[in-house]
């Protein structure tokens, strides 16, 4: 299979090492005809015209690492001629734009994933593993804390939920395998923060699940102390123990005993690509498939209004079966 790499900045790039090495790469479509020059003496064929290389090219799907501002008309682009993409999340940072794209993904039958890539972190699957085998009975509330200090710059305004916390968000999803029912969210600028039009920097938010499952997060991109993982810390509550994610290490309490879990084989720890192309030759739904992955951008939207609301907010799920996708 072969694919058109549309998107050649610094996430872009590491696409485009990713997909030539392995003999995956057809063509690449850039804006910018200066960043050509990352592909050095590499024989690909180079386009600042998405429509360009959409007529010319024989490709199998599309990878899509634009700017999040673009990705709906790229993603587009691509459904006009039945191309599956693989795209770099957000769906879209407009929430509407968001369901209708993955609506008419759904309803043309067109394979669309987004490549979330926290939940395929080895100790994430673990964590999943452990959890779905009872390690500490039935989950009963979380507790998330994410700290760093990431001032970047980027063709759009980097905040905390759009930027990081909606991996976190899609790791509560994963790991508790239930839905967003409501949301308390309050969302700021800490004294000594960056400004930023529209920037959001810090987030604190306490979200029930289905079953009554409650979780309790608190997240920086402004923090200048000692700095969590990109993934986080967690503390998982269960009925018969708990389960910590401290640095990246899973520590089981239970009996009045800590076990450490160092090994971590077991799990399916393929990257987001290979599991795009193997649910292309399987014939199946991807995991994080745009399908899916609407529900963790629903739990961001829902966040990002309950903060400006300054109130508890009901998260109302879209309809998702294919052919239908819209708010209830």
């Amino acid at each position: 299979m072969k694919a058109i790499l549309v998107g050649l900045g610094s996430a872009g790039f590491s696409w485009y090492k990713r997909l030539r090495d392995q003999g995956l790469l057809a063509a690449v479509v850039e804006t910018d005809p200066g960043m050509k020059e990352k592909m050095g003496a590499d024989p690909y064929p180079f386009y600042t015209s998405l429509e360009e290389a959409l007529d010319k090219e024989q490709a199998d799907f599309l990878v899509n690492v634009t700017s999040p501002m673009a990705h709906t008309r790229v993603n587009h682009a691509a459904f006009d001629r039945k191309l599956p993409v693989l795209c770099e999340k957000p769906i879209s940072f407009d929430y509407g734009e968001s369901v209708e794209v993955v609506a008419r993904a759904a309803l043309e039958g067109i394979p669309f994933m987004i490549a979330e890539n926290y939940r395929r972190f080895p100790y994430v699957r673990k964590m999943k593993q452990l959890l779905d085998n009872g390690a500490i009975g039935e989950i009963s509330a979380i507790d998330i804390q994410f700290f760093r200090y990431h001032h970047v710059e980027r063709k759009y305004t980097v905040s905390v939920l759009d930027d990081i916390g909606v991996h976190h968000m899609d790791m509560i999803r994963y790991l508790t395998g239930r839905e967003g029912v409501s949301v308390a969210a309050k969302l700021y600028n800490p004294i000594g923060g960056w400004q930023g039009e529209g920037a959001i920097l810090n987030a604190s938010a306490f979200l029930e699940l289905e079953g009554g499952i409650t979780v309790n997060y608190a997240a920086s991109i402004a923090a200048r102390g000692t700095e969590t993982p990109w993934s986080g810390n967690w503390r998982i509550e269960g009925t018969a123990g708990a389960l910590e994610l401290v640095d990246k290490e899973i520590r089981i309490h239970k009996d009045g005993e800590i076990r450490h879990v160092e090994d971590l084989s077991g799990v399916d720890e393929s990257d987001t690509l290979a599991e795009f192309l193997a649910a292309l030759r399987e014939g199946r739904v991807a995991e994080t498939s745009a399908l899916d992955y609407l529900l963790t951008q629903t739990l961001v939207h829902y966040a990002k209004l309950s903060g400006e609301a300054g109130r508890t907010l009901p998260v109302v799920l879209p309809l998702t079966s294919p052919g239908k996708v819209e708010t209830m």
